[in-house]
């Protein structure tokens, strides 16, 4: 079995939670056999409108 490991960075209006989840979803959207999510790094951006929360993720997939 060989994996294939790829950065995502998702992002949200809402929180950190919800960041991952942003990632993890486009992940399962464009890719297949999506295995494991390794959360890197947690940012907040600050804006004139308010925070943007960003979570950096590792996402890995099987190759076939």
């Amino acid at each position: 079995m060989v994996f294939k490991k790829i950065t995502l960075i998702g992002q949200s209006d809402e929180g950190f939670e919800a960041a991952v989840d942003d990632a993890v979803d486009r992940a399962e959207e464009t890719l297949e056999n999506v295995y494991w999510v390794e959360v890197d790094e947690l940012m907040v951006e600050l804006g004139e409108d308010g925070r943007t929360y960003q979570a950096e993720a590792t996402v890995a997939f099987k190759l076939e």
